[in-house]
Formats: structure tokens, C-alpha cells, sequence
């Protein structure tokens, strides 16, 4: 279980130490939340500059709303500290 938790960490320190990476998942969550996510799914399904496994694997997590939500949380509460 720790070793979970802590891969996740990682992740949310990746996301928000990358400027374009932390604003494509601010926007999805923002998305999310106000239950506009599907057309961001639709020009992301649509996106020529992108593989088929980002496409997947952006889709996947734009799904997950606990984990959007992590993310703008953690975002939130490390802002000061970048």
C-alpha cells in the first residue's frame, strides 16, 4: 500500500512541476468538475499531434475525477512552493 501511495505522490509532483503538463490537468479538472469534460475527450479522441497510448492514456485519467481532484489539490496546497 505504501509503495502506491507513494508512486502516486510521485505522479502529482511530476504533473505539477511541468508547467504545460500542471495546465492540461488543471483544465481537465476544472472541466470535470462543472461536467464539461466530453468535449475535451471528443478533441482529444480528435487530436492529430497526439499517439493513440497518450490519447488512451489521457482519456483514462481525465475519467478518473478523484484523481483530477488530487491533482488541483495538491497544485493548490504546493503553489507557494514553486
Amino acid at each position: 500500500m505504501l509503495s502506491l501511495w507513494l508512486h502516486d505522490l510521485e505522479s502529482l509532483e511530476a504533473i505539477s512541476q511541468d508547467d504545460r503538463t500542471r495546465r492540461i490537468f488543471l483544465r481537465m479538472a476544472e472541466l470535470q468538475q462543472a461536467g464539461r469534460l466530453g468535449g475535451f475527450l471528443m478533441g482529444l479522441a480528435h487530436d492529430p499531434e497526439l499517439d493513440d497510448d497518450t490519447k488512451g492514456t489521457l482519456s483514462e485519467l481525465a475519467r478518473s475525477g478523484s484523481f483530477l481532484l488530487a491533482v488541483a489539490e495538491y497544485c493548490r496546497r504546493t503553489d507557494t512552493l514553486h
